[in-house]
């Protein structure tokens, strides 16, 4: 099974590339998607990873406070989103 890990405080010019680039340093990423503003098509500063269930405490605490483009990245479990 996969689990889907939220990245905040990303900076606005990170790719997705990038993004798997700095999780495949600790774990294997299955997926991973930044998120934009649909209107501008801007980076919205966050986005997930899809990693394998073992791996995720290990790239939360490997990675949650890291520095990526001189922000400090916050790292956690996504959560389900709400209905609306």
């Amino acid at each position: 099974m996969a689990k889907t890990l939220y990245v905040g405080n990303l900076p606005w010019s990170t790719t997705e590339e990038e993004l798997t680039s700095i999780f495949s340093r600790v774990a294997p990423v299955i997926s991973s998607r930044i998120i934009t503003d649909k209107f501008t098509g801007r980076s919205r500063g966050f986005g997930f990873v899809e990693v394998n269930d073992e791996d995720v405490e290990k790239v939360v605490a490997g990675l949650n406070g890291t520095e990526v483009g001189g922000r400090q990245i916050v790292v956690n479990e996504a959560r389900p989103r709400p209905e609306r």
